[in-house]
């Protein structure tokens, strides 16, 4: 019996951690579960809603409705674009600053790290006044450069920040070795050290994304056309004088969550191996 013991122990803290893990799941899915069953869900039945729909009167006519009558697509096609190119732009700089903090030794290099991740500390609203001036002087409001600058302001910090720790763990002996075969600081780069930052960059790169995916202040002053404007705020403006679409709404909110999320799980390995590969220095 005396044997038995740790095994039993052992099953009961397996379904324990099991059953507090599974309520867990369902407490950050409730949200989401709940704009899903609200987006199918006909009007005039909001305040009847329940756990379980009825599927016999599920209907996916919002879905539809935002792309043909609210411009949904256009506001997603400019926050894929302006995500993308800040994601594409950001992590180009962002490597090249951060090899070259991590291999060289200068005075002030703690200091300069510091500066640079204080930069991404500043509120949006304390710096949004001049951002809108600059823009406005530039001609650059209703762009997606417009947005792209001021993304790349608090998203290349950050992923500089990230990218110099995991360059760090990467040895000199292979930067070393490529040299004494010929390449040149940049073939060496691009040839040995880059890809094995892969799992670094990508995670970047992903963080990066999203941030400018999700982003809703910059976008919501520097963008006022409505042909310009980005997924959250096009979102936002579904709202009328004196109604609220809720449907609507909740059939955007699943649109843009649903492929995030899938490209998420699609790359959550890697997400994870790059965001531990930097942790430990061996």
């Amino acid at each position: 019996m005396s044997k038995l013991r740790p095994t039993n122990r052992s099953i009961l803290r397996r379904l324990a951690l099991f059953a507090g893990l599974t309520c867990f799941v369902a407490i950050v899915m409730f949200p989401f579960y709940w704009q899903l069953v609200t987006s199918i869900s006909p009007p005039g039945q909001l305040t009847q809603l329940t756990l379980i729909p009825d599927l016999n009167n599920a209907s996916t006519d919002a879905y539809f409705f935002i792309f043909r009558e609210r411009n949904f697509g256009r506001y997603l096609y400019n926050s894929f674009g302006v995500a993308s190119l800040s994601t594409l732009f950001g992590i180009s700089i962002a490597s090249f600053s951060a090899y070259a903090i991590a291999r060289m030794s200068f005075p002030g290099k703690a200091l300069l790290l510091g500066l640079v991740l204080s930069i991404a500390m500043f509120p949006q609203i304390a710096i949004i006044s001049p951002i809108f001036l600059f823009m406005r002087d530039m001609g650059l409001r209703n762009t997606w450069l417009g947005l792209i600058i001021p993304y790349m302001t608090f998203s290349l910090p950050l992923s500089m920040w990230y990218l110099t720790a995991f360059f760090k763990t990467i040895p000199d002996s292979l930067e070393d070795a490529a040299r004494i075969d010929g390449c040149t600081p940049i073939q060496a780069f691009s040839k040995v050290i880059f890809p094995l930052a892969l799992p670094g960059v990508f995670t970047a790169a992903i963080l990066t994304f999203i941030y400018a995916w999700n982003e809703y202040l910059f976008a919501l002053t520097i963008n006022t056309q409505d042909a310009a404007r980005t997924m959250p705020v096009g979102i936002t403006m579904f709202q009328g004088e004196y109604t609220l679409p809720w449907v609507e709404t909740s059939a955007a909110v699943v649109s843009v969550t649903v492929p995030l999320a899938i490209v998420v799980l699609i790359f959550q390995q890697r997400i994870i191996s790059g965001a531990t590969a930097g942790a430990v220095k061996e």
